[in-house]
């Protein structure tokens, strides 16, 4: 796992860890309730939608110039790693995601 996420770019482990920020939100908003707290989780799930949008397409950007620079005709077998990998940064950012949307619907059970 250290070994893949050292081989990837910035934009790539911006836009998995971006997933990151909301789910602490949310787990601090389950923790302590506040208006405040609650108005900045639009904004961060945004983010984190875009961030995990971008970060498939430019996988799936990366893919199409290997397949492009490839000297035989048809689809080499490392573009499909590489499109599966693609959707890594839409899968943990959705989940984490799901989870801080989650921790908001508790704290909005507990707040007063």
């Amino acid at each position: 796992m250290i070994r893949v996420l050292s081989q990837a770019s910035i934009v790539a482990l911006a836009s998995i860890l971006m997933g990151v920020v909301p789910l602490a939100m949310g787990i601090v908003y389950v923790i302590w309730p506040t208006e405040q707290r609650l108005t900045l989780m639009r904004p961060l799930s945004l983010a984190t939608m875009f961030a995990a949008i971008s970060g498939s397409i430019l996988g799936v950007t990366n893919v199409l110039v290997l397949i492009g620079r490839s000297p035989t005709p048809g689809f080499p077998e490392p573009a499909w790693y590489g499109f599966a990998e693609a959707l890594v940064p839409v899968f943990f950012g959705f989940g984490c995601l799901t989870v801080a949307w989650l921790c908001v619907a508790v704290g909005l059970w507990r707040r007063p």
